[in-house]
């Protein structure tokens, strides 16, 4: 398979090794230049406007203002439609996010004595509203409705609302229905892309505003969260697929290809690299490519090939781990899969990764639908200051403090002593003998 894009670490320049750490949504000018005509359509328009774009961009010709909101007896009918194996998979999967994410949700509140007498802490509060986006473009992804629904009712959001692209029929997919219904989520707006955003960003007649939007999406999504980022928290930078296989000489390179097109098929935009010092690892994944391409369906074999023969994908050979390691620290992959006999022997060297999958039985495809830590997770080098998709995600934190009589002495003087450093009359004033002629008056 010479086609496939394969390069030699050592051999790189600066330039040369920064093109394969760029992303698809790296440069957005297009899809920003074009994004604020709908932005401002659905801001002026409201209903109107997701109708048009409906129709424009999904090919939803039977999708109406009344009908932008999924019905109940639509959630009903897609429990008829979708096979009785895969809404048990949906349900196993859902108790499993639900059980890992029940245990990251924090107390309501905590106190800690600082000094005899003076407590500070955290309170905890659910966001009143928070938009849920669940793409369609490429697939249908009942997956993504439950890593995103999950968190936020375990959080206890008293508004969650799903925003989808509807097919060309004017419904959304029935698997996406049934996941969010079992998830506990039965608001659903038929709209995606950018007018999804917009609408979550300004609310219209039908659409209730939101105050965060959460959700991997494509670079027209991406633009939108950009250009409405002082409207609506846009939440953590989750754009186009990324995957990055990291293998040393103890594993297969037919497992390391197979676990390499995972995520190089969800479409061309994506990105998808094994990383390897073995060369027997190289060959064996060319040479595995087109027998496993040989078991795909024609459109995600057009996605996966144009990615691993174009610049977001392929095969890197480094010199050695350790070289391979960095590489990895260096791109900051969304999904990481160590494939290794012996994976924890590498996971301490790896520092800038969102989601780390070790050794030969944890592909992503588990991590995606089953094992329960969030798939939802930062992408274009967002593992460096990001995390996955959590409950806290959907909380908000106020500090808590409260000082008795018998603590207050001692903090009023280091208090004080600092604003009259600071050249802060009113905050010195407050903890002075002012202060405690109000608190005792003769």
């Amino acid at each position: 398979m010479s086609d496939v894009n394969v390069q030699k670490l050592a051999g790189l320049g600066k330039a040369e090794r920064a093109a394969l750490i760029r992303r698809s949504e790296a440069d957005l000018s297009f899809f920003l230049d074009k994004v604020q005509p709908i932005i401002d359509a659905v801001k002026t328009e409201g209903d109107a406007a997701l109708v048009r774009f409906g129709r424009d961009f999904d090919k939803a010709t039977p999708l109406t203002a009344e009908t932008l909101q999924v019905s109940e007896a639509e959630f009903d009918e897609a429990f008829k439609l979708v096979d009785d194996k895969v809404i048990e998979a949906i349900r196993y999967g859902i108790e499993n996010i639900r059980s890992f994410h029940e245990e990251q949700a924090p107390e309501p509140m905590f106190l800690k004595e600082i000094r005899p007498g003076a407590f500070a802490g955290d309170r905890y509060l659910p966001i009143n509203s928070v938009a849920l986006y669940v793409p369609r473009g490429k697939g249908s992804f009942p997956s993504v409705t439950m890593m995103t629904s999950v968190p936020g009712v375990v959080a206890k959001v008293p508004n969650l609302a799903i925003f989808t692209p509807p097919g060309p029929d004017g419904k959304i997919d029935a698997a996406t229905l049934v996941a969010a219904r079992i998830a506990g989520v039965e608001t659903i707006y038929k709209c995606g892309g950018a007018q999804a955003v917009a609408a979550a960003a300004f609310g219209t007649e039908t659409v209730k505003k939101a105050q965060k939007i959460v959700g991997p999406g494509s670079p027209w999504v991406v633009a939108a969260k950009r250009l409405l980022a002082g409207i609506i928290d846009p939440g953590l930078p989750a754009g186009p697929s990324e995957g990055m296989i990291l293998a040393d000489h103890t594993v297969s390179g037919g497992l390391a290809a197979m676990d390499l097109l995972i995520e190089a098929e969800h479409g061309p935009d994506s990105s998808a690299w094994l990383v390897t010092p073995s060369e027997r690892v190289v060959e064996e994944a060319l040479a595995a490519l087109p027998e496993l391409w040989g078991k795909m369906t024609e459109t995600r074999v057009e996605f996966s090939r144009t990615v691993l023969t174009g610049a977001s994908g392929g095969i890197v050979l480094a010199k050695d781990m350790a070289d391979a390691c960095a590489f990895v620290n260096e791109y900051a992959p969304e999904h990481l899969e160590i494939l290794s006999t012996k994976p924890f022997d590498y996971l301490g060297d790896i520092t800038e990764a969102s989601e780390i999958l070790l050794g030969t039985h944890t592909p992503v495809s588990i991590a995606n639908f089953a094992l329960g830590p969030n798939a939802v997770l930062p992408t274009s080098k967002g593992a460096n200051t990001y995390g996955p998709l959590s409950v806290t995600d959907f909380i908000r934190r106020s500090s808590v403090g409260y000082v008795t009589e018998k603590g207050y002495p001692e903090m009023a003087a280091a208090a004080k002593t600092l604003a009259e450093y600071e050249g802060f009359s009113s905050h010195a004033n407050a903890v002075s003998d002012l202060r405690n002629a109000y608190l005792k008056p003769e």
